[in-house]
């Protein structure tokens, strides 16, 4: 198989990446560096091609679709501190860029994976979100808002592409997948944590710390990613994934700290410090992956403790606490 994946450079894109080479696929991988780093792929792997680009550049979108069997969509503008400070950017990137990546999908016949995320269901605090639940966003005037809103209209844009004109593609909402190579510099809440408390410093906690999320690791995650777009009964469908093990973002941070045995304390920052005025948050996000389960056979096999565990190993390894 020949796969071309967007965002190759990436934290889910690299990980992708190398399960793919270690199948026995080849590879094109297109990233413009803005936060991948060449260091998270084998570069020298005689079954990798990395194209340094845009997925804004329709043309360069077509050139290295031309023979890819699929393509996996991971490239994006992601993470609180990019959306916030960069708004009018990861718009466009984010739909603009999965248009391209669509028309060249179309046109060469390539099977296509959409990556969306849990920030489509925006403030709907359901235990158990389902693909079909209802969004609850808040004002398309607060930047918060704009990542879910962008990933909702490519979504739509996938569905319209395989009801109308006949792509064969599938929506993947990921629900918080971390791990290895996952930065804290965007925001992400376990790498940054865990590279606080490495460094011996408060661990900042946004908002009240009562928000509840649940974290995948990225090793349960990539598998999930390869069977589904193959899956003829998978196309034109939206699918959650990502575990179900709940935790706070209070209780996380007091199990980083246990875990890292830092002397770490812990200090909440509001949010309007944290992001600037009229920032919204969620206080409960958990997926229903029984679509992913009955399509695949889905179930996370990594704990919460596997994960951070897998963090804290490599930025003990790297001597670079991710933080932010």
């Amino acid at each position: 198989m020949r796969a071309l994946v967007t965002g190759a450079a990436g934290f889910i894109g690299s990980h992708l990446v190398e399960q793919l080479l270690a199948d026995g696929h080849q590879v094109v991988g297109l990233d413009d560096l803005s936060t991948g780093r060449r260091a998270n792929l084998p570069v020298e792997h005689p079954d990798l091609r990395l194209v340094p680009g845009t997925i804004l550049d329709a043309g360069l979108v077509d050139e290295v679709m031309a023979g890819a069997d699929v393509v996996f969509h991971l490239a994006a503008a992601v993470g609180a501190f990019v959306i916030q400070e960069r708004t009018r950017q990861a718009l466009l990137t984010n739909v603009h860029g999965t248009e391209n990546v669509l028309d060249a999908a179309l046109r060469h016949g390539t099977r296509a994976l959409i990556a969306s995320t849990s920030e489509i269901y925006g403030k709907n605090t359901k235990v158990g979100l389902v693909e079909g639940d209802d969004r609850i966003i808040g004002s398309p005037l607060k930047s918060r808002w704009t990542y879910a809103e962008a990933k909702a209209i490519d979504e739509s844009l996938t569905c319209s592409y395989v009801r109308e004109l006949g792509l064969k593609a599938v929506i993947v909402r990921l629900f918080n997948t971390v791990g290895p190579r996952q930065s804290g510099r965007y925001g992400m809440v376990i790498p940054r944590l865990v590279g606080q408390a490495l460094q011996g410093r408060p661990l900042t906690i946004f908002g009240t710390g009562r928000q509840i999320r649940c974290f995948c690791h990225v090793a349960d995650v990539v598998p999930a990613l390869i069977r589904l777009v193959r899956l003829d009964r998978a196309q034109g469908m939206a699918v959650n994934l990502g575990s179900t093990e709940q935790v706070s973002i209070e209780d996380l941070a007091a199990r980083i700290i246990a875990m890292t045995g830092s002397p770490s304390s812990t200090v909440r920052v509001p949010y309007e410090e944290a992001y600037g005025p009229g920032y919204e948050d969620m206080q409960r996000r958990v997926p229903d992956c029984s679509r992913a389960r009955e399509l695949i056979g889905f179930r996370p096999q990594r704990s919460l403790d596997d994960i951070i565990r897998a963090v804290i190993d490599e930025q003990v390894r790297a001597g670079e606490p991710a933080t932010a």
